[in-house]
């Protein structure tokens, strides 16, 4: 079987997961390829998501590797099991990767927390005002290519309306509610369809006033996802450069401490609602 040309992020955090099983156990790529009758070239590419593993041999490398935690065991068989394609492939080669990340994150996700300072969350967005965000970019954006993104923007949404959805916490900062995009008219829909949102059982919506003050990380939004257990679970970076998945212990740690800090300061869900109608009136 040829290697995969572009693995996709999944592929590689399992790759990547099993690498670092490796190394927790003290063993290089030579000792564990003899242990799998395999070679060198073998462990590599296996751990860089360029060649599939079944899910024999992921338990088979989990006990040459000594790895007692079940779940996380269990929860790489099941990653190893994942067979076709998702929906987010009909966009490869004509979006950028990283925005197809987000979609597959998503769509695997158990439970999502976002923090949001100048836009509202996309799975959050009307089709108007993803729209208006995404015709902002720099260098313009043609109308094809914002056809294609807004396309991929709104099919994400159904993640929402799974027959087990994740549940969802969504910080929103004051500013993300007063940013005009599209307009008033816009603006204000897209806040009424925020409340509409905030009906869902596994939806919880918290404004960040102003008045909360400073927090650490204040100049960017984050995307925590959770997987089925918190050792996989993935933190997304939306940069104006581009976006970063980052999946180091420490790394998850420091995000869901800033996370948390932000939710404590942040309004209770109703007391939310009724700040999000109170914006939405001044449009």
């Amino acid at each position: 079987m040829p290697p995969r040309s572009t693995p996709t992020a999944r592929q590689q955090r399992l790759g990547a997961e099993l690498r670092k099983m490796r190394e927790q156990a003290g063993m290089t790529a030579p000792e564990a390829a003899a242990e799998l009758g395999t070679n060198r070239t073998g462990i590599s590419n296996l751990e860089a998501g360029r060649f599939g593993i079944s899910a024999d041999r992921v338990r088979m490398l989990a006990s040459i590797y000594g790895c007692v935690d079940q779940p996380y065991v269990d929860a790489l068989v099941a990653m190893a099991r994942e067979r076709g394609t998702g929906w987010w492939e009909h966009y490869r080669g004509s979006i950028p990767t990283g925005a197809l990340d987000v979609a597959e994150l998503e769509h695997h996700a158990r439970g999502i927390r976002s923090l949001q300072l100048m836009h509202i969350p996309g799975l959050l967005q009307t089709e108007d005002y993803a729209k208006a965000v995404l015709s902002t970019a720099v260098p313009p954006r043609t109308a094809a290519e914002v056809r294609r993104r807004l396309s991929l923007r709104m099919r994400r949404r159904d993640v929402l309306d799974k027959v087990a959805p994740p549940t969802c916490t969504f910080l929103i900062h004051e500013a993300a509610t007063r940013m005009r995009f599209g307009g008033p008219d816009v603006a204000r829909k897209q806040l009424e369809h925020v409340l509409e949102e905030s009906e869902r059982d596994n939806v919880t919506i918290r404004i960040v006033p102003f008045a909360a003050g400073g927090f650490a990380s204040a100049g960017s939004s984050v995307l925590y996802v959770e997987g089925p257990v918190a050792r996989l679970d993935t933190v997304h970076l939306d940069l104006g450069t581009g976006s970063s998945l980052q999946y180091a212990e420490s790394q998850l740690a420091c995000h869901r401490a800033i996370i948390d800090r932000v939710e404590e300061i942040s309004l209770p869900p109703r007391a939310s609602r009724d700040f999000i109608r109170t914006v939405a009136k001044e449009l």
